[in-house]
């Protein structure tokens, strides 16, 4: 599990898994738990990059959001292993 330290949000951390380009698990401590959890469950199962594009730029406050910190975290894992 990789766990990625997020900034400017409710959320804490993010906990993520990567198998092959997928994301295969994904978890959020903190931040609003419907959202967040709804967010991480829409996740699984779909590719890095399909992930990155939807939810990049996304904000609620500070110039981020849950959802783009797990996109910030999504594009540190790929740049990492390529």
């Amino acid at each position: 599990m990789i766990t990625y330290k997020t900034t400017g949000t409710c959320s804490r951390a993010i906990n993520y898994e990567v198998e092959n380009g997928v994301v295969t698990k994904c978890e959020f401590e903190g931040g609003c738990p419907g959202n967040t959890q709804g967010v991480a469950k829409l996740v699984i199962g779909r590719k890095v990059e399909e992930v990155v594009s939807l939810l990049k730029g996304i904000q609620c406050r500070n110039g981020t959001s849950c959802p783009d910190q797990l996109a910030k975290a999504l594009e540190q894992t790929a740049a990492a292993t390529a």
